[in-house]
């Protein structure tokens, strides 16, 4: 559905974009992670065709934007992070206008604007003037003008800013059921958003694509190895000598909850799975075992190891040399 090849900006000698690829699958959700100036916003304006990229090939549903324009964003659906809505007018008027300026035919206008409305749950302020509303009901008109010609794609920039925590859940809820009719681009820097709207992540920093996939997928790659966490009944300093000396384990650490109840996290090297290991150490040395189980990386740490700048470019060259 959409697939971009070597993307580069530049402003006079200052790279914003630095060769960025990647593709998105029809009915995707892709969030596009980074912090703030990492280029997200401007490689958004490149996809969409607002801004036109220094180098590098963007093709939408097979047409290449910068051949066919116009039908590379006819296929798309544009919320940027202050979405372009004009306060003196109603929402179903709003949504009216924008659809006749992206071509939907006079006698479909208005089964397109009852869509919309229906589709972002604006139904209990279709007459109310958008500057009257909220700014959670602003972002849903922004959301609404997005897929008001029902496009294929629709790309979202920041969709949640400045909105509070259940303003944030609603439009969570709205962009996952897009994707069963459209493929979709979330850009943000707020990683509970790409953790729990998105298929599939992508982070970039300092205008590079510094990794891909989805979260647990980019664990693996940037771990190398497993976690492990048990809650054991025994005494500090002999439980994590013993746990730490076990053969693959990298590393251990024990928080006391109360009287001798521990929470321990090991770190081990490699793909062997060392629970039954763990378990018996534990179970043979007569410690109490409340709980065992694997756990993968937050994607909060994987983003925090990814746009460290140091960690960014040591992967970026483990994925160049063995990808």
């Amino acid at each position: 559905m959409i697939v971009v090849e070597n993307l580069t900006k530049r402003y006079a000698d200052r790279p914003v974009v630095q060769d960025v690829s990647f593709h998105v699958k029809k009915g995707e959700i892709l969030g596009f992670l980074g912090p703030n100036g990492a280029g997200k916003s401007t490689t958004m304006k490149m996809l969409t065709g607002y801004l036109t990229p220094t180098s590098g090939k963007i093709t939408i549903g097979g047409f290449d934007m910068a051949t066919d324009p116009l039908k590379a964003k006819a296929l798309m659906g544009y919320m940027p992070e202050n979405p372009p809505v004009y306060p003196e007018m109603s929402v179903r008027d709003y949504l009216a206008f924008v659809a006749r300026l992206r071509g939907v035919e006079g006698s479909k206008v208005k089964a397109a604007v009852d869509t919309a409305i229906a589709k972002c749950w604006l139904t209990e302020v279709p007459n109310k003037q958008i500057g009257h509303l909220s700014k959670g009901f602003q972002q849903r008109v922004g959301l609404a003008q997005a897929l008001i010609h029902d496009p294929a794609i629709i790309v979202l920039d920041e969709p949640t800013n400045g909105l509070d925590p259940k303003q944030i859940i609603q439009i969570r809820e709205l962009i996952k059921g897009f994707a069963h009719d459209h493929t979709v681009i979330l850009s943000t820097h707020i990683l509970p958003e790409v953790q729990n709207t998105c298929h599939r992540v992508l982070i970039i920093n300092g205008g590079k694509v510094v990794a891909e996939g989805a979260p647990e997928a980019l664990e693996s790659q940037l771990k190398g190895g497993s976690r492990i966490h048990a809650e054991v009944r025994g005494p500090k300093a002999e439980v994590l000598d013993r746990l730490s000396s076990l053969h693959g384990v990298t590393s251990a650490d024990a928080k006391l909850h109360s009287e001798q109840l521990l929470s321990i996290t090991l770190d081990t090297a490699g793909d062997a799975d060392l629970r039954e290991r763990v378990a018996a150490e534990i179970v043979g040395a007569g410690w109490g075992l409340l709980e065992l189980r694997a756990v993968g990386l937050s994607l909060e740490e994987i983003f925090l190891k990814l746009t460290t700048t140091d960690a960014a470019a040591d992967h970026k060259e483990e994925v160049t040399t063995h990808g």
